[in-house]
């Protein structure tokens, strides 16, 4: 049996547990398309966690190894991430795993949004993150100091305790960034569908006119020849 000291030694071996973040809904143009295509072809033999139906039901589709599915409403509340990330935590803990990923379609600005998967556990660095003004998350390198720090009851205990509200952040943050993804990417679709159906009303319209148009001409035609028959 192994314990949460030991871990390490034997932990999943090589297994990977990814958290796949997908919509519920269609109508968002290729997003969870771009994103099931990239997650299955550099993770194909990894056991998932979805949070949304549509990634659900890929997984289902692909016969992949399904071990939880979890509903996030929205806006995305953070008790629900707690529960989320509190299930992959334990798995990892326990050894199941050797690492936990998440694959999520980050928002870059309201036409971009890119699949990404991103490392969860173990964590190996912690960089510090800036956010741009056009919403693209930039990773920094943290300044070292030489400066001692006591802690109490110890390091271990404090980071012990911290990890676990690094990791609930951490899940919510990608969360958010998958929902402004889903809305937007909604947004254009809708804004495409939209402009699409105008140019074949137009399209459409012209036809139409050019149908009257072509039977009138032909009916002025048979009106004429008629006249001039009875004239002669």
């Amino acid at each position: 049996m192994r314990s949460r000291q030991g871990i390490d030694t034997e932990r999943g071996e090589g297994k990977e547990l990814v958290i796949l973040v997908s919509t519920d809904k269609g109508l968002c143009g290729g997003l969870n398309t771009n994103l099931l295509k990239a997650v299955f072809k550099e993770h194909p033999n990894a056991s998932y966690v979805t949070v949304g139906s549509k990634g659900r039901q890929a997984v289902a589709r692909m016969k992949g190894d399904l071990l939880a599915d979890f509903h996030v409403t929205d806006p995305v509340d953070f008790g629900q991430v707690k529960t989320v990330s509190h299930f992959v935590r334990e798995k990892f803990l326990e050894g199941d795993f050797a690492k936990v990923t998440v694959a999520f379609t980050n928002f870059v600005n309201t036409i971009t949004q890119k699949p990404e998967v991103q490392a969860l556990l173990p964590i190996t660095e912690i960089k510090g993150v800036q956010a741009g003004v056009d919403g693209e998350k930039l990773a920094t390198e943290l300044p070292g100091g030489t400066a001692e720090f006591l802690f109490e009851p110890s390091a271990g205990g404090v980071l012990g305790a911290l990890l676990p509200h690094y990791i609930n952040f951490q899940v919510h943050q990608i969360l958010l960034e998958a929902k402004a993804s889903e809305f937007s990417a909604k947004m254009v679709a809708m804004k495409n569908a939209t402009d699409n159906a105008n140019d074949l009303i137009k399209d459409l319209t012209l036809e139409f006119n050019k149908m009257r148009q072509a039977a009138i001409t032909n009916e002025l035609l048979e009106i004429t020849t008629a006249q001039m028959a009875l004239g002669n």
